[in-house]
């Protein structure tokens, strides 16, 4: 590595440490010729509460996973928490929960990687995370999704992904990744030609070359995006909230879904999803403990102003077949319940529902409706009778601030809904927030859906389809609420610069 910079034949020659040698079949490469441990994809941090938070790594063989914790970057007064066994069996990787620790204060933790016999570790990897607060301070957290897709990965030109470097620089307490976390079916080449002459060049190892099925190959998208320098110094200073949307599994699939397309020789979406689902919970630092079923669906607060609604809006939909007309499934009546409840039972000023699917941007998927809009003018039909019914209550129950924030769509933008310009009238004005792509081809602008009454206030999308991040259309949000709980919202580009921005007053 030079620079920051990995390219492919560093990787090459890393041999066992790099997910190209490691994802073998069992998950795990043994490292032959050393002594102890090697950590392979550094350290993340995810789903932080009051008194701790969830510390993920991995290791190229069998080992115990250790992790020292402390208030001082010294380590001079710190505990060590013994975690679990590293094995095959979770490729290599593992997470323990950090508890006991004080609320709204900076916890740096040091990770190693013990041999089963005792006898040795690895080196240390670092990192740190900010518990969430209790009273009335100032909350700052970034948002966005989409990585490593259209054909546009790690790139060792830009010394990586360079966004995650200025999500980082912002110094949020959390990043909500709002989906497609992962391209699974994106396969990658190691050099395109762009139409104006340049070349972007990724790195690649082999999990990226075609479309993943097995669980090792699913492993392999999580891995890779580990791999990125930029990447993994954010995951070591940030801690995730993180949902998933399509790309985890393959593109815009549902439940029973069976696929037609001759890249897959597994054909049942469920199969696939299951395999992707283990993948993603084995590789991302997320605790199914806090979610309601065990999988994606969650809740944080953050503080007296702060709380965090994390919604999976793939896992229960029906088909991207059911009729426009019908009354269709994107929550499922078990989520959409839970929702409504939890924002109702929430004390926290500002209420905010991260999506990974925006409300009324059409979403289409061939001639048929992908997200919730379904294209059509007046009353709800399809998926938007579900929202409208969570939309509802939310104003029935008097449910007052709250603000959705999305990606899925590779453009940035502001909507404010409003019953005034809506069909559909029974429901409180709000704001929706889009952003997005992190690292993959920037597209866009969507059609607005007029049923619930969306504005589009501000959108910046790039002049033609799949343009690369060479071209700056790569956005991230942050979020900031003030002591006295006024929520201001940024839009920024790929550098961190500021393209718009909106303060809201909370209603009391």
């Amino acid at each position: 590595m030079t620079g920051g910079r990995m390219d492919r034949r560093t990787l090459l020659r890393a041999g066992a440490i790099g997910a190209a040698a490691a994802l073998v079949p069992g998950g795990v490469a043994f490292a032959h010729g050393r002594n102890r441990p090697v950590l392979t994809h550094g350290v993340q941090s995810g789903d932080v509460t009051v008194d701790g938070g969830l510390v993920w790594t991995r290791a190229d063989r069998p080992a115990r996973m250790l992790v020292e914790v402390s208030g001082d970057p010294s380590f001079r007064r710190s505990r060590v928490v013994r975690g679990p066994l590293l094995t095959p069996e979770t490729g290599g990787t593992g997470r323990v929960r950090l508890r006991g620790l004080p609320a709204g204060r900076r916890v740096h933790y040091r990770v190693v990687a013990e041999d089963l016999g005792g006898r040795a570790r690895s080196e240390a990897v670092t990192g740190s995370f900010r518990t969430a607060p209790i009273g009335r301070e100032e909350v700052r957290f970034a948002w966005s999704g989409d990585v490593a897709g259209q054909g546009w990965g790690s790139n060792p030109d830009l010394g990586g992904m360079p966004i995650f470097g200025a999500v980082a620089a912002r110094r949020p307490d959390f990043f909500i990744n709002s989906g497609d976390t992962v391209y699974a079916d994106g396969p990658l080449r190691e050099s395109v030609a762009l139409p104006d002459g340049r070349v972007w060049r990724n790195l690649v190892i082999p999990e990226k070359l075609k479309v993943a099925e097995t669980l090792d190959e699913y492993r392999g998208q999580f891995a890779y995006n580990l791999l990125d320098p930029q990447y993994r110094s954010f995951a070591a200073q940030v801690p995730m909230i993180v949902q998933w949307d399509d790309h985890e599994v393959t593109n815009n699939w549902y439940p029973g879904e069976i696929l037609d397309s001759p890249l897959y020789t597994e054909k049942r979406v469920d199969v696939l999803a299951e395999r992707a689902f283990r993948a993603f919970h084995e590789w991302q630092p997320i605790d199914p403990l806090r979610a309601v079923d065990g999988r994606v669906y969650r809740k944080f607060r953050y503080g007296a102003h702060v709380e965090v609604f994390v919604l999976d809006m793939r896992s229960y939909k029906d088909a991207n077949t059911s009729p426009r007309d019908g009354v269709g499934h994107v929550l499922g009546e078990k989520q959409a319940r839970w929702l409504v409840d939890s924002l109702d039972r929430s004390t926290a000023t500002w209420k905010v529902i991260a999506a990974d699917l925006p409300i009324g941007l059409t979403v289409p998927d061939g001639v048929d409706v992908e997200g919730v809009a379904n294209g059509l003018p007046g009353a709800p039909g399809g998926r938007e009778h579900e929202l409208a019914r969570v939309l509802r209550e939310i104003k029935r129950r008097r449910v007052r601030n709250t603000v959705w924030l999305t990606a899925d769509v590779h453009y940035t933008a502001a909507h404010h809904y409003s019953p005034e310009r809506a069909a559909f009238q029974d429901f409180d004005p709000f704001w929706e927030f889009v952003s997005g792509p992190l690292n993959a081809g920037a597209f866009g602008p969507n059609a607005l859906d007029p049923t619930f009454g969306p504005e589009a206030v501000f959108v910046n999308a790039p002049p033609a389809a799949n343009t690369t991040p060479l071209d700056g259309f790569q956005h991230f949000g942050e979020v900031e609420v003030s002591r006295d709980g006024e929520l201001t919202v940024w839009l920024r580009d790929i550098a961190g610069r500021s393209l718009w921005s909106k303060t809201l007053q909370p209603r009391r």
